[in-house]
């Protein structure tokens, strides 16, 4: 039976509901009984709406150990049977995704229209992955460029990187993970999850998805960690990649506690709009995107628009709306 829901004005009101505690996966398993426990904010009310278990800097050890077990395994793996666990956390996603997007809502603060727009495109990232994981193809290059060569070819291969270390931000907590573990998912990687620790329940719901899956036993881990203990994430040369979307003040220093690993780094932007010469009705229309893109969810989003290019013949006009 499912955990209680947890009491503040949220449920006065009728709107949606956390349960009261979420546990941490390690090794594709529930721990609910964790040693220390996160609290986690409703962004509408300021109130506690759940807990979540706090991973220690021993269990993201453990975590890491048996990643690096799990790694022949997911190397193994059949890239039907990648697309068919990918298809199936869509499918499942589909089923709940009222449920995530109530989660999305509470403990990040979007409108409940825009978080069910972020379900449904990491629904999307999902069965994308799956239709990759059958297209990863390599190259054959003839090399006989000289009678020295002849007879000479080349052909390359693409092979799992091994574990990967994941650290996700709390604007999009769903589909900014997705982005990582689907991916990691059909290029056959075991992997590690800290999600952030201001959202870290939709991470943590997803994993209630792959727990059921068939994925190689240990090729998954989800950890909301301290900020002391999350250092592990960056400087384990156990980590083949690490994968992080945030800030470019602590991506940049993860670049450099990184060493050998592969670093994928995704800082923001510094989105540009272009307004060309248009009606005065198009201007007005053109004044309500550029506000609207702006302004979308605070301005923390990614695509954001924070550079505007207006044309001579109407730079005024627009500056007035």
């Amino acid at each position: 039976s499912p955990a209680p829901m947890a009491t503040s004005r949220i449920a006065q009101r009728g709107q949606p509901l956390l349960r009261s505690f979420y546990g941490y996966f390690v090794a594709n398993k529930e721990v609910s009984a964790p040693a220390s426990k996160l609290a986690v904010v409703d962004k509408f009310t300021g109130e506690v709406a759940s807990h979540v278990g706090l991973a220690s800097k021993e269990v993201v050890e453990e975590a890491i150990q048996h990643a690096v077990k799990a790694t022949p395994a997911m190397k193994a793996l059949p890239h039907y049977q990648r697309k068919s666990i990918l298809m199936d956390v869509a499918a499942q996603l589909t089923a709940r995704q009222g449920e995530f997007a109530q989660a999305i809502t509470v403990e990040c603060g979007k409108p409940l229209a825009d978080s069910k727009v972020e379900v449904g495109r990491a629904i999307d990232t999902f069965t994308a992955s799956a239709e990759e994981a059958v297209r990863q193809t390599g190259e054959y290059e003839p090399l006989d460029i000289s009678a020295r060569n002849a007879g000479f070819s080349c052909i390359t291969r693409r092979f799992p990187a091994g574990p990967i270390s994941m650290i996700s931000p709390f604007n999009f907590p769903l589909n900014l993970v997705a982005h990582k573990v689907a991916p990691a998912i059909a290029a056959g990687c075991p992997w590690v999850l800290k999600p952030s620790d201001r959202t870290p329940v939709t991470a943590l719901l997803l994993g209630e998805l792959l727990a059921k899956t068939a994925l190689p036993e240990g090729s998954f881990s989800i950890l909301p960690v301290t900020h002391e203990d999350a250092s592990m994430f960056s400087k384990d040369e156990r980590f083949k990649i690490v994968s992080f979307t945030g800030s470019p003040g602590i991506g940049w220093k993860i670049k450099n506690d990184a060493g050998k690993k592969k670093v994928i780094l995704e800082l923001g932007g510094n989105a540009a709009c272009v307004v060309d010469k248009v009606s005065e009705a198009r201007l007005q229309h053109a004044a309500n995107r550029i506000l609207f893109g702006a302004f979308y969810s605070a301005g923390q989003s990614c695509i954001s628009v924070q550079r505007i290019y207006v044309h001579d013949s109407v730079y005024d006009s627009l500056k007035e709306k």
